[in-house]
């Protein structure tokens, strides 16, 4: 039985990864997790899986589940997420929790010896160097969560990466795939959300209509496995049903195809290199799609997708600058203080204005992560 550690669990891929665990109770054990301030359904979570220790973000929360659940360790706030993710007892740590904030814990797993399930975009885009090299040094695996280094991933199990000539990204195209930009002034947080494949949280699912959220998969992608930024493209493929591809030298292409479900990639994450039954799953039936779309990237269209490319070729601290730009100016579209159209233009400034330092430290890219945040809420 394989005992988890998960981050971010009242979140879309926690409570995912925790029906997972719910199907398969003889090989998954929860053994710790962290949630947020949703403690109606962190009450729910312990009341039926018991991890041994649970942390959340306030300490009011923390008090008052410490007498709920006596039997239960229950920490709180950053080092609270750093003990859950370093758990004794655990062996593998699903990392879903939302920011930045999953950077530190994920570093502490890596020196712990824990296999990580990266479902944390920020953690390889802010810091991918650091983050590699630490798993390298630890002989630790980084197994990925997203559906499209999910399915990368399983494309090259038995390839030489060698033979590898391009890594081919899919996207959705997300709400707004069929709008022109003159279509994109007035569009609302409530139109945004309206993703026409996917179930997600609100702040990817608004990255997926900016398209952001392929930006930050591109340079996941370059740090996962190890390719430069030309040898990386995105299509646009509407049904979501070719999660990613890999093309090799001899001109043949490997595709994973699925319907669209986050349990199949979190579960070839916790199963590998095994696989289970998913009886939840439903299974592809291509005569019964019939046709499958593609079409070629307009980067003009989604500037969001051209600002990561030029801050994954520039590196250092230039990813930095562009997530924690992307993260406030998307919580402040959320809290309807900005428009659509201006996520972009603040990026874009928050990009053009800072001074990249190249090989960044982590305390470095904190400070950057910070200073960019404050620098996106003087533009409100």
């Amino acid at each position: 039985m394989k005992k988890i550690s998960l981050l971010g669990a009242t979140g879309s891929i926690g409570i995912q990864t925790l029906d997972v665990i719910r199907e398969h109770p003889e090989e998954f054990k929860l053994v710790s997790m962290s949630a947020g301030r949703n403690m109606d359904l962190t009450r729910k979570i312990i009341s039926e899986f018991y991890p041994e220790l649970v942390s959340v973000q306030e300490m009011s929360d923390a008090e008052t589940l410490k007498s709920e659940f006596p039997n239960i360790k229950i920490v709180y706030g950053s080092e609270g997420l750093e003990e859950a993710a370093v758990f004794h007892k655990s062996e593998i740590l699903v990392n879903a929790v939302l920011g930045s904030v999953g950077l530190s814990p994920t570093l502490e797993a890596i020196k712990a010896k824990k296999t990580i399930a990266i479902a944390n975009k920020e953690t390889l885009v802010t810091a991918g160097h650091i983050v590699m090299e630490e798993a390298k040094r630890h002989n630790v695996s980084i197994l990925p969560v997203d559906s499209e280094h999910s399915a990368i991933f399983q494309a090259l199990q038995g390839e030489r990466e060698k033979n590898i000539e391009r890594l081919i990204l899919t996207a959705s195209g997300g709400s707004f795939r069929d709008r022109k930009r003159e279509d994109l002034k007035g569009v609302t947080k409530s139109d945004a959300l309206n993703h026409p494949n996917w179930s997600m949280g609100a702040k990817i699912t608004i990255d997926s209509a900016t398209m952001m959220n392929k930006g930050l998969e591109v340079i996941e992608a370059h740090w996962l496995f190890s390719l430069p930024y030309d040898r990386i493209s995105v299509l646009l493929h509407r049904e979501s049903i070719i999660h990613s591809m890999v093309e090799f030298h001899d001109t043949s292409i490997i595709a994973q195809l699925g319907t669209p479900d986050m349990k199949v990639p979190i579960q070839y994450a916790l199963t590998y290199p095994d696989r289970l039954p998913l009886r939840s799953g439903t299974r592809l039936n291509l005569a019964e799609i019939g046709k499958l779309h593609f079409k070629e990237m307009d980067y003009d269209r989604f500037r969001c997708l051209k600002f990561a490319y030029e801050a994954g070729k520039s590196g250092g601290t230039l990813p930095a600058v562009m997530n924690a730009a992307n993260e406030a100016a998307v919580a402040a579209f959320l809290e309807d203080k900005i428009t659509f159209l201006q996520i972009e233009d603040m990026i874009e400034k928050a990009m053009d204005g800072h001074k990249i330092i190249k090989n960044p430290s982590l305390e470095v890219i904190q400070e950057v992560d910070k200073e960019t945040r404050s620098f996106i809420l003087s533009l409100l």
